[in-house]
């Protein structure tokens, strides 16, 4: 697939798909996925609260990572499960990579789309064959994101690196204690560090905690940009919220990187 002249992208076998006048491509056509995007409220609040900086030493940490694990000067960086594209914005802040954006919501590549460096964002839905040839990217990010590791693996190039932040065990504990998320599971760090072969090797892993400082309107908006919004309503989220001030909460995310190896597998 490649970008015509005129904005449309099109494939050898002649699918042709226009860019939304937000300017990202919507390729679930058909039955598209059974899977629940983001909704438009709930990229609104995860964009507020990424604007209030609460999440930029995690991006930092992110575009450091980048940054260190890319050698070639034509670096191409997919972000799988992008979102508004705050993490791949900082990342491309470093580097003069290429960059394209997947997200099953069209309401966040709306946003990513308009970002930074106009990243080439599509709607698509992960666990489906990636839109990419073989070997076609160096950088691949997952930033709270579902993993296809298989085709990761494929669209990657041999020397390539995968970059991804899982929450926790404890993350944001204090804000479930006083409003009521969703809890953080068992360390997804480890389960994914023995189920990355035979595709991944870890090659580093790092932990980032620290503290923050939120408003009352910072505590409603995490909890309403992430899965717990699929379970409960902006009012009632502001009910539990009433007697806040301000609040002290903990970060607590694993970074690791992986590098790509080099049999595939089967």
């Amino acid at each position: 697939m490649h970008v015509a002249d005129n904005g449309t992208l099109t494939c050898v076998q002649g699918h042709r798909f226009d860019a939304a006048k937000q300017g990202y491509y919507n390729l679930l056509t058909g039955r598209g996925t059974g899977f629940r995007a983001d909704t438009a409220a709930m990229v609104q609040a995860r964009d507020d609260f990424q604007s209030a900086g609460h999440y930029l030493k995690l991006a930092d940490a992110i575009a450091d990572a980048v940054q260190r694990n890319t050698a070639r000067s034509s670096t191409v960086i997919l972000d799988a499960g992008a979102g508004t594209g705050y993490y791949l914005q900082r990342a491309k802040e470093l580097t003069a990579a290429k960059s394209l954006a997947i997200d099953i919501s069209r309401y966040a590549l709306r946003r990513c789309a308009r970002s930074e460096g106009r990243p080439l964002s599509l709607v698509w839905d992960i666990w489906q064959r990636i839109p990419l040839q073989d070997q076609a990217v160096d950088v691949i990010l997952n930033i709270f994101a579902p993993r296809n590791l298989p085709e990761f693996h494929r669209v990657m190039r041999p020397e390539g690196h995968l970059i991804v932040v899982t929450p926790l065990p404890g993350h944001l504990q204090e804000l479930r204690e006083t409003i009521g998320m969703l809890d953080v599971g068992a360390d997804k760090a480890d389960e994914l560090r023995k189920s990355a072969h035979p595709h991944f090797q870890e090659l580093e892993s790092s932990n980032i905690t620290y503290p923050m400082k939120l408003s009352r309107a910072d505590v409603v908006n995490a909890v309403l940009m992430g899965p717990s919004a699929f379970h409960t309503t902006r009012e009632e989220v502001e009910a539990a919220a009433s007697d806040v001030t301000t609040l002290t909460v903990t970060a607590r995310f694993s970074l690791q990187i992986f590098g790509r190896l080099a049999a595939a597998p089967g």
